[in-house]
């Protein structure tokens, strides 16, 4: 069993979490060690740097959420990150889509222990149909272009998708360009010296007119 301290949210000065944050993210790691006994929700090495490697690069996404929102949409959440994170931590409901349905069970019930304000949809991303959201968020699910082809149906005219990448993510921006129009902002991660964060709006796909 791995302990969460208190001491793990002190490199995120971008975010100090209130007492009853802390205690539900708490709960939804202890539960998702649990569960990876189970089923595969994150590598086994991965679990002693659960804090730093998921949850703190998941909350590293919250100052780059747009203000006033009302729902999100989460695209291939499975085991929760970024979108069920996100959710416990700033109360914004969201709704995580994710066809395994192991990681499906484990989203429903972490979401059960922790009362965070999401719904699961158990269906492939190309299966829903929801309202669009002026927030979409993803996580090591697809190369930018196939990703943003999964995304934009669900992002409102006005929305920002928000997108953690690795060291590659000058070539997947390379690559998406010549199938979609988009505005990119590109930050730095504060979890991953290699890795940023694209916030990217005004997503439209590159025709033979353009």
């Amino acid at each position: 069993m791995f302990h969460v301290k208190h001491e793990a949210f002190q490199s995120l000065a971008f975010f100090d979490p209130p007492p009853e944050a802390i205690a539900r993210l708490k709960t939804f790691a202890d539960l998702l060690i649990a569960w990876n006994r189970r089923i595969n929700l994150v590598s086994r090495g991965d679990l002693e740097k659960l804090w730093p490697r998921h949850i703190a690069d998941s909350l590293q996404l919250i100052p780059a959420i747009p203000s006033n929102l009302s729902s999100a949409i989460d695209v291939g959440s499975g085991a929760g990150f970024p979108g069920l994170v996100l959710a416990i931590a700033t109360g914004i409901p969201f709704d995580l889509i994710e066809s395994d349905r192991r990681k499906s069970a484990f989203l429903i019930e972490a979401a059960r222990v922790t009362a965070a304000p999401v719904r699961i949809h158990a269906a492939r991303i190309e299966e829903i149909r929801l309202p669009p959201a002026r927030l979409v968020t993803a996580r090591a699910l697809a190369p930018l272009p196939a990703l943003l082809a999964l995304a934009a149906p669900f992002l409102a005219p006005d929305g920002v998708a928000l997108f953690p990448k690795g060291e590659n993510a000058g070539n997947e921006l390379t690559a998406a360009a010549a199938q979609w129009h988009m505005r990119c902002e590109r930050f730095a991660s504060r979890t991953d010296p290699s890795a940023s964060i694209l916030r990217i709006s005004e997503i439209r796909r590159v025709r033979a007119s353009d």
